[in-house]
């Protein structure tokens, strides 16, 4: 195999999913796995340790897992591939000229390689496309990764839309 061909293996295919097919599975688990590593990370800010086993996910959770054809009718959702394996996933909705990124996740293991910025940057194509004129999204402060990510793509940090404490809102202009 050549070096330009393996090194096209190791970047993320960023498509858009076909919830009414197998990608609403693969949505489904990727949100999960996004929500519980959520709910993990909160425990630990909160309590200092994290909850074993993994807690049930909250009641308003559940349809983006379980139905993610009807919880996202309305959105654009991409899905990021690594050879044929979906590792991560980007939710964005539009309203009013303003999308905002509802859900970002890259598989932990995918991680270093690419995933969350090619599914940020495709949800700002998209974004650009669906005729938003500003993108807005919130990120926990203690997730430093993604809060350099998204302000190296030109996100600022604005006064919270979100009661919940220790919430960054971030927002940019298309």
């Amino acid at each position: 195999m050549s070096t330009a061909a393996g090194s096209a293996l190791d970047r993320p295919l960023i498509r858009l999913a076909d919830l009414t097919g197998p990608d609403a599975i693969e949505v489904g688990a990727a949100v999960r796995a996004y929500l519980q590593q959520t709910e993990l990370e909160k425990s630990l800010q909160e309590h200092g340790t994290t909850l074993a086993p993994v807690p049930p996910l909250p009641e308003r959770y559940l349809r983006e897992v379980e139905d993610p054809a009807a919880a996202y009718a309305a959105h654009r959702v991409r899905v990021a591939l690594l050879g044929a394996r979906v590792v991560g996933v980007v939710v964005l909705s539009v309203r009013d000229e303003v999308a905002e990124v509802k859900r970002l996740w890259a598989e932990p293991a995918a991680r270093g390689r690419g995933v969350g910025s090619a599914l940020l940057d495709a949800a700002l194509d998209d974004a650009a496309v669906l005729g938003a004129v500003q993108v807005r999204l919130s990120v926990w402060d203690w997730r430093d990764g993604p809060v350099r990510l998204y302000e190296s793509r030109g996100f600022e940090r604005v006064p919270s839309w979100d009661e919940r404490e220790r919430l960054v809102c971030m927002v940019r202009a298309v």
